[in-house]
């Protein structure tokens, strides 16, 4: 069991260097989930070693993998996190404890359950920011709740804190490492009632015992967090197009000033006047904003633009450009070549399902860019008139 336990800590020790040498994360803000939402189930194999008011001052041997003051059990937990960096837990772990009354681990064996709600408080999460690619978590926690002795019928109140690991193998799926230490209120191991009487001390109970445990942890239903709109971004991208509309109808302006004084001149003339018809298209070029690493709309509105460019063009018989931009920052240039293709493509299907004309339709792929900033306005695909 010795050599078990090391093997473990040395394992511990590798994977969370790993983890610490990963490139840097993309983090963000997440939205309040629902309450269906981030619930997980746990099981794990438990190795408890009890410590109690008996064995003082008798000399005992102290350490945790004495057969005489230790034993196996299990554990199962179902919570939920509320946030990225905190949740809750109802535990019950046990099976065989030890009383310590002896050195002899046959006297000492006792039947025993424990059941807590504990509160979960994901250090990664809360100091370095949420992030769906992280695998490794550290989750310190603490509780209270109830400890029943089996086998003399006894119950007491008992407290907890640990450090929970867990490394994520899938979205679902992760393996965690929990080490544990329970302080009871009580002599829960009541060595007066077991026909032990002759260990019974007067020193004040307090029984405890520490805890290592490994098992798997389950995510029921979503297991990721939304992100939230950046607002203040969403604000500066409509002012831009705002900008970019009063300086076409600027010049609008102008041309229509231009045209009136020449008319104007032209009927002070005594030749006879021309009709001068002017017909031109203009329309500023409207984004479409992507989801990082995919070719999936991010949100539906912006198609309300891309249907009054589509209406404009077809009221003129123009061609509709789509050009289609990844963020430069992120990922190879290859995969941001291919990205903005399929962005563009994305954008055309959606033209093609509001009845404009393929023919009429131009798509450009321009790869990773870094023209915007910041770098999540590159994730677009613009659609503008020919």
């Amino acid at each position: 069991m010795k050599k078990i336990l090391m093997v473990l800590a040395l394992a511990s020790c590798s994977i969370a260097g790993m983890a610490q040498d990963d490139a840097p994360e993309m983090k963000y803000s997440v939205a309040t989930n629902s309450f269906w939402s981030n619930w997980f189930v746990s099981a794990d194999l438990a190795y408890s070693a009890f410590y109690s008011n008996e064995e003082k001052g008798r000399g005992y041997a102290s350490s945790p993998f004495e057969g005489f003051r230790s034993g196996l059990g299990l554990s199962v937990a179902v919570g939920k996190w509320f946030t990225p960096g905190i949740g809750l837990r109802t535990k019950i772990n046990g099976v065989t404890g030890k009383n310590v009354i002896s050195e002899d681990s046959k006297t000492n064996e006792l039947k025993y359950w424990n059941a807590q709600e504990q509160v979960l408080f994901n250090l990664s999460n809360l100091f370095c920011g949420y992030s769906e690619s992280r695998r490794w978590n550290l989750i310190p926690y603490f509780g209270t709740g109830v400890m029943r002795n089996c086998t003399v019928n006894d119950y007491a109140h008992v407290y907890s804190i640990g450090l929970l690991n867990t490394w994520k193998l899938s979205r679902n799926l992760a393996v965690n490492v929990d080490l544990g230490f329970n302080l009871s209120d009580d002599d829960i191991t009541n060595a007066a009632t077991t026909n032990h009487a002759e260990y019974a001390t007067s020193i004040p109970t307090a029984d405890r015992y520490f805890s290592a445990e490994v098992g798997i942890t389950y995510n029921l239903g979503k297991a990721t967090w939304s992100k939230t709109p950046d607002v203040e971004a969403l604000k500066a991208l409509s002012q831009s197009q705002i900008d970019a509309l009063n300086a076409q109808l600027y010049d609008e302006q102008a041309e229509n000033d231009r045209l009136k004084n020449e008319l104007a001149a032209a009927k002070s003339r005594t030749v006879e006047p021309k009709t001068v018809t002017v017909e031109q298209v203009c329309a500023a070029p409207v984004s479409v904003f992507f989801e990082l690493n995919s070719s999936r709309i991010d949100s539906r509105r912006d198609l309300q633009n891309v249907q009054a460019v589509a209406d404009l063009a077809k009221a003129k018989n123009a061609k509709i450009v789509i050009t289609g931009y990844a963020d430069s920052q992120t990922g190879s240039s290859d995969k941001n070549q291919v990205l903005s293709q399929k962005r563009a493509d994305a954008v055309k299907a959606e033209l093609l399902k509001m009845g404009f004309d393929e023919g009429n339709i131009i798509i450009n792929a321009e790869g990773g860019v870094d023209k915007l900033t910041p770098a999540a306005y590159n994730r677009r695909a613009t659609v503008e008139i020919k």
